[in-house]
């Protein structure tokens, strides 16, 4: 289906491929894992042929005819409808469609109808109503105009129209950094029974294990596919790591034995021949390079100042929400201890972040009780404050600006240095930082005031499995609250001790866990 054979490609003068080959067959549901940073939105737009490489060309082979799917960019807001909108994301069925009520030509005209047949053209509306229910769209939504929804809603319905499309390839770049717990879980079902090719870049450990067949993992600029999910690659790398590391101890045991004779008899008239011969194959000896393993900076959440007697905060009969006509949750009793680790459940749009701003005070109860200890510290943290950030001021400016008056440079530099940002990246406009960056010192800053609580809304949308490692690692260490809304469920599985449900205007506790609640999902008619 796809043939990727010795491919080179630099930017900027920075090689990212340097003799990179891989073949997928068809039908094979494929993970591309890597760092940050390491070109894996570029495969996949060389793939697509949005960039020129007078080798990629050349390098990159697609089966003929073969029909490319992806997501190019978020639906605009018009006055089209979401189900219009994702219809017409299949652009080869929409021309013929139209087509198909102006041709006249009979010979055409059977193509036309062969060809929207061969398509299930017919069941189209079906699909779709399947895909955006099963992202979250209501069936009332269907016939809403774009411009109604936000930008991550109008993502959703990019994502809908070109699994609606199915075309043969199927190219998904972090198709879950715009869908909820909910959301993901189906998108899993979906692309373990989608008939076709599926390429998905993506951090999400637990959809990398359960919804590919095989992984394609971009290290060293080389591409290395394995079968099995991120787990069976990981096995299978530390493996070949080992292999590798005994090989080396080998090579260096035998390259010292054979330095040793050349250093003992070199100046030996008898052995000198035999001397130079060793010396012949210590210069023959290709060195077996064991390549360097590049972890991920860890975040750093220091103890929380002074310990607070349970309950720490209390919220008793309260309604959220966002003044007269706009009430989101009621009736909510909920408490939190010093200790608690929660992960706040629920589809998107049901209450989740207006639980949680009420909670840390960013938004006002609309009645009820908020009762919290006077000494209580949160540490909020949200994919809106990425836009919070300002241009133009480095990273030393924003964390100069959140310590205490005063403080001297070199303590300011040592306090971003302590949240992963080096001599020279301090430096750096916050405009030119990578998504995992921002969140890197938007975790940090939050952190100054060494908080009781931390509160933390989708962290991991721009990090990679390394980075969400580091976090888990973080959080687990951290000795006070968390709560916590993610879609990545090993980071909640990871972290979290219980469930907090938000569903139909209630927030209460679940009594089960996050593998319960995934069934539950699962069984759910959401299809």
């Amino acid at each position: 289906m796809l043939a990727i054979n010795d491919l080179d490609y630099a930017v900027q003068g920075r090689p990212l491929f340097k003799k990179a080959t891989a073949f997928i067959a068809a039908g094979w549901k494929v993970g591309l894992i890597g760092r940050n940073g390491t070109g894996k939105s570029t495969l996949l737009r060389l793939i697509r042929e949005e960039v020129e490489h007078p080798t990629a060309d050349a390098a990159i082979k697609l089966n003929k005819n073969a029909r490319l799917g992806w997501v190019a960019q978020e639906v605009p807001a018009t006055d089209d409808t979401i189900m219009d909108v994702v219809l017409a994301a299949d652009r080869e069925r929409d021309a013929l469609m139209k087509e198909s009520e102006t041709a006249t030509d009979p010979d055409r005209l059977g193509y036309i109808y062969e060809r929207l047949t061969d398509m299930d053209a017919w069941n189209a509306d079906t699909r779709a109503a399947i895909v955006l229910q099963g992202l979250g769209f209501s069936q009332e939504d269907f016939h809403r105009a774009t411009k109604e929804f936000s930008g991550g809603w109008r993502m959703r319905a990019a994502i809908a129209g070109v699994l609606v499309s199915e075309p043969d390839v199927l190219l998904l770049d972090e198709p879950t950094n715009y869908l909820d717990l909910e959301g993901a879980a189906w998108l899993e079902g979906y692309i373990q029974r989608y008939p076709h090719t599926v390429i998905m870049v993506s951090h999400d450990r637990e959809m990398l294990n359960r919804s590919v067949t095989h992984t394609l993992a971009l290290e060293h600029q080389q591409l290395m596919l394995t079968p099995g999910g991120y787990d069976d690659w990981m096995t299978l790398a530390a493996s070949k790591r080992a292999q590798l590391q005994a090989q080396k101890a080998k090579q260096d045991a035998e390259r010292a034995h054979l330095q040793a004779f050349v250093d003992r008899f070199k100046a030996k008239a008898s052995k000198a021949r035999q001397a130079q011969s060793r010396v012949k194959m210590l210069e023959k000896m290709q060195d077996i390079a064991i390549p360097i393993s590049e972890r991920a900076v860890p975040f750093n959440f220091p103890e929380p100042k002074g310990k607070l007697a349970p309950p720490m905060l209390e919220l008793e009969n309260a309604e959220l929400g966002y003044g007269e006509g706009a009430k989101i949750l009621s009736g909510v009793n909920l408490r939190l201890d010093p200790d608690d680790r929660v992960a706040i459940v629920g589809a998107n749009g049901q209450g989740k972040t207006t639980l949680v701003k009420s909670i840390a005070q960013r938004l006002p109860l609309m009645s009820g009780q908020r009762k919290a200890s006077s000494s209580l510290t949160i540490g909020y943290f949200s994919q809106d404050q990425l836009d919070e950030l300002t241009a133009g001021e480095t990273v030393l400016n924003h964390v100069t600006q959140k310590l205490p008056k005063g403080t001297p440079e070199h303590k300011a530099r040592g306090a971003a240095a302590q949240m992963g940002f080096s001599h020279e990246k301090v430096e750096t406009n916050v405009e030119k930082l990578s998504g995992g960056e921002k969140v890197r010192l938007l975790l940090g800053l939050m952190s100054i005031d060494k908080p009781h609580v931390l509160i933390l809304d989708e962290p991991t949308s721009h990090l990679d499995i390394d980075s969400r490692e580091a976090l888990i690692y973080a959080l687990n260490d951290f000795p006070g609250a968390v709560l916590l809304i993610t879609h990545d469920v090993y980071l909640a599985e990871a972290t979290a001790d219980r469930l907090w449900l938000v569903n139909k205007g209630k927030a209460k506790r679940y009594d089960g866990d996050l593998r319960d609640y995934k069934k539950l999902v699962m069984q759910a008619d959401r299809a």
